[in-house]
């Protein structure tokens, strides 16, 4: 199992030393959840359907409440998870061992295709794994594929409302500093859209736990020029 860099050595054959289904006792009785990096429209969305807290997730940054509204007879659960994929992506375990099956996530993303704008919407449908979480979730590989499901989910929503979206690539990243010139280049012939911080944990932890997941991105401004 030893390998040159430890981010490589995956293990698949022992059990974890904290699991978050042993903690976690308490379980909904829905199986839909949206997290969201909005805060601002998570608000929004409580406020104007009468949400309530069903549960609170915790760590030392403080509590981060569980919502739940009623959506066309429908609970559905919205959640805030943090930034950045080991935060974002403990609480995704969590919400899994809290019983959630189902899950779209809304967030930003930077932009590295010269076609897009700030305000376009993009689904990614797999995500360069350049961050460390996912690898902790399954073997190592230079791309992690989004649910199927999850993103056909999207879709349909989308075409439905007649908004305008696109499908593609998206880069994961930990080191928002360190998006070299190089760097950007080489995601651009690899066929990256956008560079955010989660969707490649997500796309892992999910398969890992066998849940359904896709994400949807808004551009958050116009793309970067490095030539």
């Amino acid at each position: 199992m030893k390998k040159k860099y430890p981010i490589l050595e995956f293990d698949s054959k022992s059990r974890s030393m904290i699991d978050p289904s042993v903690f976690i006792k308490n379980r909904v009785k829905h199986e839909r959840c949206v997290i969201t990096f909005f805060r601002n429209a998570l608000s929004d969305v409580v406020k104007r359907y009468n949400g309530t807290v069903i549960d609170s997730r915790c760590s030392e940054a403080g509590p981060l409440p569980v919502y739940q509204i009623i959506y066309k007879r429908k609970k559905i659960s919205l959640f805030f998870p943090g930034i950045g994929a080991p935060m974002a992506g403990g609480f995704f375990d969590e919400l899994i061992a809290l019983g959630f099956t189902k899950f779209i996530a809304c967030g930003g993303a930077g932009v590295l295709d010269k076609k897009l704008c700030a305000g376009h919407i993009v689904v990614p449908v797999s995500a360069v794994r350049d961050e460390g979480t996912s690898y902790h979730y399954m073997p190592p590989s230079r791309e992690v594929d989004a649910g199927k499901k999850g993103v056909e989910a999207i879709e349909k929503v989308l075409k439905r409302h007649k908004a305008e979206y696109v499908l593609g690539k998206t880069w994961t990243t930990d080191g928002i500093y360190r998006e070299t010139i190089n760097k950007i280049k080489k995601r651009r012939k690899e066929g990256c859209l956008t560079v955010e911080m989660e969707a490649a944990a997500f796309f892992a932890i999910a398969k890992f736990r066998g849940v359904e997941f896709a994400q949807m991105e808004r551009c958050q401004e116009s793309c970067v020029k490095v030539d």
